[in-house]
C-alpha cells in the first residue's frame, strides 16, 4: 500500500530510486477510523489529503444543517487550499465517512521535495490545472441540472458513492431534501 503514492507518480514519469524514496518520506501515510476530523470549521489547515482507501466527507454548517459539498473517494485529494495558502480559518469540515487511508501532504515537505526534485513540481501543477478544470465543469453542470439529473450524473459518475454514504447525506450533496432524493429513486426504478 505505501507505494501507491509512487505508482501514481510514476504514471507521469519515470522515477529514480532517489525520487521513489522522497516521495514516501515526504508523504507518510496513516489510517483514520470512521467519523475522524481531518479539519475543523475555524482550523487552519496544514495539509492536504490523498485517499487511498475509504471516503472523506467536505461539508458546512448552514443554520445548524450539515450541508454536504464533496465527497474524496480513492485517488482524489481532499485539501482546504485557501485556508492553506492564506492561513485563513477554514470554513469547513473534512471528516472521515468511513475507515480511510491517506497520504498526508503537508506544504512544507512538498516544497522540500520540489527544491531536492525540481521535476516533481510541473507534474504536481499540471495535474493540479487538470483537477481545477474537472472542478469547475462538475460544478457548472452541477448547478445547471434539475434534481433528477444531478441523481442521474452520479448514478453515471460515482455510483460507488450510493452504498457508501447515508441517503441524507446524499441528498444534501446534491441540493435536495431526502424525501426528494427517494422520490427521485423511486421513478427512476
Amino acid at each position: 500500500m505505501e507505494n501507491i503514492l509512487v505508482e501514481m507518480m510514476s504514471n507521469f514519469i519515470d522515477l529514480t530510486d532517489d525520487e521513489k524514496q522522497g516521495i514516501l518520506d515526504a508523504f507518510p501515510i496513516k489510517t483514520f477510523i470512521k467519523e475522524s476530523f481531518l479539519l475543523k470549521e475555524g482550523q487552519i489547515s496544514k495539509d492536504a489529503f490523498v485517499v487511498i482507501k475509504g471516503c472523506i466527507r467536505k461539508y458546512y454548517l448552514q443554520e445548524g444543517e450539515e450541508i454536504t459539498s464533496e465527497f474524496y473517494t480513492e485517488f482524489q485529494s481532499a485539501a482546504n487550499i485557501d485556508s492553506m495558502v492564506n492561513q485563513k480559518p477554514s470554513k469547513y469540515y473534512l471528516i472521515c465517512s468511513e475507515d480511510t487511508t491517506v497520504a498526508i501532504m503537508n506544504s512544507e515537505k512538498e516544497n522540500d521535495l520540489y527544491k531536492k526534485f525540481p521535476r516533481f513540481e510541473e507534474v504536481c501543477r499540471v495535474e493540479m490545472e487538470k483537477m481545477l478544470g474537472a472542478s469547475q465543469e462538475e460544478l457548472l453542470v452541477f448547478k445547471n441540472a434539475s434534481p433528477k439529473e444531478r441523481y442521474l450524473n452520479l448514478l453515471k459518475e460515482r455510483p460507488n458513492l450510493i452504498n457508501r454514504v447515508p441517503q441524507y447525506q446524499l441528498a444534501s450533496y446534491l441540493g435536495i431534501k431526502p424525501e426528494t432524493l427517494s422520490r427521485i429513486r423511486k421513478r427512476i426504478i
